[in-house]
């Protein structure tokens, strides 16, 4: 009798064993989850990051917390949430700067942009806008290559900080339009427009849904934008294409992605309520009023896009020789 109660434990046991990866996909979230954004607050990386960690975290019914870790451009945040524990508890919002631009911007990079992340979805894209200073005597983005060809150095443009998406698509249109406009790098796109609304530097190419407050107010000239047609937002600014400066469209995407390696089933958890979010009629229309185009795109459809990104960008960077500085 007790060799029969044995066994029954024992079979009952194993049953327990085998249902435990199911239990415990059920019990996940059981404890925060900290979404890593590597910038300071109040750019597009930390709008979008607040928005998916507010929405995320009431349908899971556990906090998303977002930390800011800014520094060495987007390097320092991305690099931490490479090598953070990959137990569902740590998300990365990540864009073109920090997984497509940095890997040609960087020889050594710390991290791999398609070995080390998981995509979890992407949710929305935005083009940047090219703003002058209110003072400045140029209207166009022509007559700006004009006055920069025939006056080297003489003009400058912000960034929010080496090797941001700020930095690197301004020096590939000076680069492909052959002038020399001198850079300044801020920590973050704040300071960088107090100078340029305080008229200390000249240009700044931002995403446009931060620059539209300025641009609508009248504080900055708007002189084109980076995507591939004009933006809703602000239809009468051109395409950079459109000028004929250049041949430079960008739109950078946002979403997020969890550390290599996360379990299946919370990867699995993390891209089903990131559809609904990324579904829900008031994400995309407030997407939609930031100036952003919604997207929907979960697990392979995301790589898909991230990988096409990685190797133009981080092509196009060397081949322009633009460096972090």
């Amino acid at each position: 009798m007790q060799r029969h109660l044995t066994r029954r434990q024992a079979i009952a046991g194993a049953v327990a064993t085998l249902a435990l990866p199911g239990a415990q996909a059920q019990a996940y979230p059981n404890k925060p989850i900290r979404v890593i954004v590597p910038q300071p607050p109040g750019g597009g990386f930390d709008s979008v990051g607040r928005l998916l960690a507010d929405r995320m975290g009431k349908q899971m019914g556990q906090a998303f917390v977002v930390e800011n870790r800014p520094g060495s451009g987007t390097l320092i945040g991305t690099d931490l949430a490479a090598k953070a524990a990959a137990d569902g508890y740590t998300v990365l919002v990540g864009s073109v700067s920090n997984l497509a631009i940095n890997p040609g911007l960087y020889p050594n990079l710390p991290y791999d942009s398609l070995r080390d992340f998981e995509p979890i979805g992407l949710v929305v894209s935005y083009s940047y806008t090219l703003m002058a200073r209110k003072d400045l005597p140029f209207r166009t983005l022509q007559e700006v290559i004009a006055h920069a060809k025939a006056n080297p150095g003489k003009l400058n443009y912000a960034s929010g900080g080496n090797g941001s998406g700020q930095h690197v698509l301004a020096a590939a249109l000076w680069r492909l339009a052959n002038v020399d406009i001198s850079h300044v790098p801020y920590r973050g796109a704040q300071p960088a427009y107090q100078d340029l609304l305080g008229g200390r530097v000249d240009l700044f190419f931002d995403l446009s849904p931060t620059a539209r407050p300025q641009v609508d107010a009248g504080n900055v000239h708007a002189l084109a934008v980076s995507g591939h047609e004009r933006n809703p937002m602000h239809p009468q600014v051109p395409t950079v294409l459109e000028t004929r400066v250049a041949p430079l469209e960008l739109e950078s995407w946002f979403g997020l992605f969890a550390p290599a390696k996360t379990p299946p089933e919370m990867l699995a958890r993390l891209r089903a309520e990131f559809a609904k979010v990324a579904a829900a009629p008031d994400v995309q229309e407030a997407l939609v009023k930031g100036g952003g185009k919604p997207l929907a795109l979960i697990g392979d459809d995301a790589r898909a896009v991230v990988r096409r990104d990685v190797e133009r960008w981080s092509r196009l960077v060397r081949t322009l020789n633009i460096h972090p500085e």
